[in-house]
């Protein structure tokens, strides 16, 4: 078994769709980003994404679950999501997201704001929000964010395209679809992790 991250796919999501360069194709936005994580995920892996599967919008985000669920049941990968402010499973984006939540885990193994998990002998701390920093000006959602207690941080949201900014904060890792264009393996993660801080 293999386990790997990514964020904010934002499938159905026409805005983003043109920013990456489909020209209002969403179909084949969407189809790309499927063929991409067909590609890298295999039979008995684990996918965490990190928040935003679509832009939200019942509609959007229906068609988004069925695929992703289709997706998984077809090549035996495990999912789990860590919502993000566009996902109705979060509290930010629905004040009703506990009874979304039923919806997310008919295609989702876990359904959850953050979680903990062990790469390269450190925890590292999975959440769609990173400690700080953010695309726009502000920093949003800072309620929902984690606080920094010295971990490593897994996370998406800001859809830059630096992998690790050190001068925004030199522990967060951003999985996110626009830095990396397709899914990141564990062992990436702890290769990034160990250059920056090798184990004593």
């Amino acid at each position: 078994m293999s386990v790997w991250f990514t964020s904010d796919l934002h499938l159905r999501h026409a805005r983003l769709v043109e920013i990456r360069g489909f020209d209002a194709e969403i179909d084949a936005h969407d189809e790309s980003i499927l063929d991409s994580l067909g590609a890298a995920v295999g039979s008995g892996d684990q996918l965490w994404i990190l928040g935003d599967v679509t832009v939200g919008g019942k509609a959007a985000e229906d068609w988004a679950l069925r695929a992703l669920d289709e997706f998984a049941r077809k090549r035996n990968v495990e999912l789990h999501l860590i919502p993000g402010n566009h996902d109705s499973c979060h509290p930010m984006a629905n004040r009703n997201s506990h009874l979304r939540q039923r919806v997310f885990l008919d295609t989702f193994a876990s359904v959850q704001l953050f979680a903990r998990r062990k790469v390269a002998g450190r925890t590292v701390l999975l959440s769609h929000f990173p400690y700080t920093g953010d695309h726009t000006e502000e920093d949003r959602g800072v309620k929902y964010r984690l606080q920094d207690g010295g971990d490593w941080l897994l996370h998406g949201h800001t859809h830059q395209s630096a992998v690790l900014d050190a001068a925004v904060h030199p522990r967060q890792i951003h999985v996110g679809w626009d830095s990396w264009r397709r899914p990141v393996h564990v062992d990436e993660v702890a290769e990034i992790i160990e250059s920056v801080a090798p184990s004593p």
